[in-house]
């Protein structure tokens, strides 16, 4: 009997260590659980960031990085292209069938939509946008329209300094530290061209632009304008101030175009109209004698860089260009 009631005892005692084994893996498997759960919680967070980007047209907020973008000015389409970023959609170059050459590789696979002054509403839709990026100075008008289809962030303004809008795009585009990249590359660049220039910083420089219709002498406030006054060349008088051109230009200002050297460039749609102007005004006595081009210091450069494209892509181009005619 005795040894009856030991081996029950013992039974009994075993049970209890095993139920109160199982019960501890029971609890260890629930905490463990709920620190899985709060993991992909904390995931789930990091993989969608809001941020809010203040623009020409207000405030607005923008959820994940974007993915399918729509560009509408040419030089927003350099700013994309620097960041690493090929749109879904952009508006046609100005000149190009339908891309500047400068970036015509670069855009493949990309879908036209309309031209800065009228992009095409139903063509933008169309690709689904997740952002699409304007300008208040282009695009004001459509802006409600545009805002409907996608968030919708607007630059103020086109002409002078192409970093201000740089930065903003980058903003919006969440590539903060992609674009600082890019612009301290550039810095680099106009360090490197203001010691390799030395003197002949002092040289003036003129620039004119030909076109149907019109003839420009183009002073500081405009796209290469901003860049000679970066790396520090001087400009004839009537171009150093800072405005962004003297419209209009006659033959009697015909001296207002002279300097040490000239750089000109004509905007030629394929009418034909802007290339008539061209040969017009060089073939002029007045134009010929001008003492920069008398010594053979006249140079013609590509619109769409110095020019019409206003972006990061052109403004390297352009230092190029700089090099090439005064550096070397």
């Amino acid at each position: 009997m005795k040894n009856f009631k030991a081996i029950l005892f013992a039974l009994i005692f075993m049970l209890i260590f095993v139920l109160a084994a199982c019960g501890s893996e029971a609890q260890q498997g629930e905490v463990s659980g709920s620190e899985g759960s709060e993991d992909e919680a904390e995931i789930e967070v990091e993989e969608t960031t809001t941020y809010t980007v203040e623009h020409a047209m207000g405030s607005t907020p923008i959820e994940g990085t974007p993915e399918r973008v729509v560009i509408l000015t040419n030089e927003g389409t350099e700013a994309l292209l620097s960041l690493g970023v090929t749109p879904v959609g952009a508006v046609k170059s100005w000149t190009g069938d339908p891309w500047y050459e400068h970036i015509s590789e670069k855009m493949e696979g990309v879908q036209e939509v309309g031209t800065e002054s009228e992009p095409n509403l139903e063509a933008i839709a169309a690709l689904q946008p997740d952002l699409i990026i304007g300008n208040k100075m282009r695009q004001e008008a459509v802006y409600e329209q545009l805002n409907a289809i996608a968030p919708t962030i607007f630059a103020e303004t086109l002409r002078g300094n192409w970093k201000i809008n740089f930065g903003l795009y980058a903003e919006a585009l969440n590539k903060q530290e992609e674009g600082q990249r890019v612009l301290d590359s550039y810095a680099d660049r106009i360090t490197a061209i203001q010691e390799e220039a030395g003197e002949k910083l002092d040289m003036q420089v003129s620039m004119v632009r030909f076109m149907g219709g019109d003839v420009r002498i183009y002073q500081k406030d405009s796209f290469s304008g901003v860049i000679l006054d970066e790396i520090g060349f001087a400009r004839p008088e009537a171009q150093n101030v800072d405005e962004f051109a003297i419209m209009g230009a006659t033959k009697e200002m015909t001296p207002q175009m002279d300097g040490d050297i000239l750089f000109y460039f004509t905007y030629e749609t394929g009418d034909g109209e802007g290339s008539k102007v061209e040969e017009e005004w060089l073939n002029d006595p007045l134009f010929q004698q001008l003492p920069v081009v008398a010594n053979g210091n006249a140079h013609k450069v590509d619109d769409s860089i110095w020019n019409t494209a206003g972006g990061v892509i052109a403004a390297n181009l352009m230092i190029d260009d700089l090099e090439n005619k005064i550096l070397k």
